[in-house]
């Protein structure tokens, strides 16, 4: 899984293929096709383990940073700006791989999906913490800045986009 990680978010899913993870790994075929039934079902898996880790980061790092829902909400992107200048920085593995999957039937594809689903409820509690009016819409409209921040921060190699998108959000919230 280690070797599946690396080399899925450093170069895509779809570039890296599976005698490429077992060269890497150093496991065995059988072994790999034991615990997962296809590349397939071994992406989703990936994404499933990111999931669980990065939300687990994120939070625990927006928390660090503020303690009222309000102050939160800003250190959202503080949070980012510390992800977008880590060395390894390639983007957010969930809008890599739905952009490279296409097909939104592919297990990969829905983890994205749930990934997404749960960082807008994390970010729809805050603002419901905060009281802050029209809580659906606001939170929609900070995932969206959220989101942003990420791909032009991937593109342009630009940690600084999440303190331009913590701004808007600080004249949203």
């Amino acid at each position: 899984m280690q070797a599946a990680s690396t080399l899925f978010y450093q170069e895509g899913v779809q570039k890296v293929g599976v005698d490429r993870i077992i060269a890497e790994s150093g496991v065995a075929k059988m072994s790999l096709y034991n615990h997962f039934k296809s590349k397939d079902s071994l992406i989703a898996a990936w994404l499933e383990e990111r999931d669980t880790s990065w939300r687990r980061w994120f939070q625990k790092t927006v928390e660090k940073r503020a303690t009222t829902p309000n102050d939160r909400l800003l250190a959202m992107f503080d949070a980012l700006e510390e992800w977008f200048s880590q060395p390894d920085f390639r983007g957010c593995a969930f809008i890599n791989s739905s952009v490279e999957l296409v097909e939104p039937g592919h297990p990969g594809y829905q983890v994205a999906l749930k990934h997404q689903q749960a960082i807008y409820e994390y970010i729809l509690q805050l603002v419901y913490e905060a009281e802050i009016p029209h809580p659906e819409a606001v939170a929609e409209q900070l995932l969206l800045l959220m989101e942003g921040a990420i791909v032009v921060a991937m593109m342009r190699r630009h940690p600084g986009a999440a303190t331009q998108a913590k701004a808007a959000a600080a004249r949203l919230i």
